[in-house]
């Protein structure tokens, strides 16, 4: 058998680092795997967003915000494991088998399920060719609008996080097209009267039917339907926000019992047990009453993981990790802040 962890955590966004982090303070030898090539699950999906209502901390970009976590997720330094896609969960002898779909094993003493809503993947453009750009100016999710300055942007999509994207280019690209396929949009009202009013172009009842490539392989212009007649835009970056696929790939097997709502979250208790011992949950991943759906609330859930995790592997241990300000772990690192 391969190595054995003390826990093993499967998602690497906030709610996976910060039980990574809080693992560590307890001494759990420790494992975090995540899907995706990054860590930051779905915050990566904002990373221009400012953040307000995070305890503890002024106004932050999810990029910023995003980077803390991932700091302080590997103070301990886990064993991170990204492109990682968890197939199949099963419990033989008291050790649980993590099945990737590459075919590796993952051996754990307890799990951690901090996997959110599941994989999650942008809808992507349905044209033919579209794919070929998506190595020069086609985007799905930019990690930072300021690569968009000066340039004529076109972005489709109708909802929230599009006339967001669209409202934040205005102050920085040369000209912002917004097209979406129906005659009204999903968005807030006052967000597009806010896009409209400051110099944004709005097409209602518009479709992407072709994508028209310069000599450097780069989209130059976009060929439209626009309530049924042709038109060609010209743009230099596209952006598309036709909103996200969710996948939820694990299955778990006879032995491993799991009870799941409508929604199709892991039903469960405020102390983040699951209903099966040595698997716990954390962040969206978990549904129970009182449940807090915000970036504050996913914490206290990796806390009470972890915790739970900790009096599984050993009945007679603290229920709490000492608090930081009087915790032995941090004797070293607290140095280089001293005066």
């Amino acid at each position: 058998m391969n190595e054995v962890f003390d826990v093993t955590i499967i998602g690497g966004g906030p709610s996976g680092l910060y039980s990574a982090f809080y693992s560590g303070l307890r001494n759990l030898k420790t494992k975090l795997i995540e899907s995706q090539p990054v860590l930051g699950g779905k915050v990566n999906l904002y990373p221009d967003k400012i953040l307000w209502d995070v305890g503890g901390l002024t106004p932050i970009t999810g990029k910023q915000f995003l980077s803390n976590c991932i700091t302080q997720g590997l103070t301990f330094h886990p064993t991170v494991c990204l492109n990682t896609e968890v197939s199949l969960i099963t419990k033989v002898a008291g050790v649980f088998d993590i099945r990737a779909s590459n075919g590796a094993h993952h051996y754990s003493k307890a799990v951690i399920l901090a996997y959110g809503s599941g994989i999650i993947t942008p809808n992507k453009l349905e044209v033919d060719g579209a794919e070929q750009f998506e190595r020069t100016n086609l985007h799905y999710i930019p990690s930072s609008l300021d690569a968009f300055r000066n340039k004529e942007v076109f972005l489709s999509g109708g909802g929230n996080t599009a006339i967001e994207q669209a409202n934040e280019l205005l102050s920085i690209a040369n000209g912002v097209t917004l097209a979406y396929r129906s005659n009204e949009l999903r968005a807030h009202e006052h967000s597009v009267e806010s896009f409209c009013n400051n110099g944004g172009t709005l097409l209602l009842e518009t479709q992407i039917r072709s994508l028209h490539s310069n000599r450097q392989g780069e989209i130059e212009a976009v060929s439209l339907s626009v309530g049924g007649e042709h038109r060609t835009v010209v743009s230099n970056a596209v952006i598309v926000n036709h909103g996200f696929a969710s996948k939820q790939a694990i299955t778990f097997g006879d032995v491993v019992e799991l009870t799941f709502n409508e929604n199709n979250f892991i039903e469960g208790s405020p102390d983040s047990t699951i209903g099966h011992p040595g698997i716990f949950a954390a962040g969206d991943a978990i549904a129970y009453t009182g449940k807090v759906n915000l970036l504050v609330g996913t914490f206290q859930d990796a806390v009470n993981a972890v915790n739970s995790v900790k009096q599984y592997l050993n009945p007679t241990a603290e229920k709490h990790a000492m608090v930081s300000s009087h915790n032995e772990a941090f004797v070293e690192k607290n140095k280089q802040f001293s005066l």
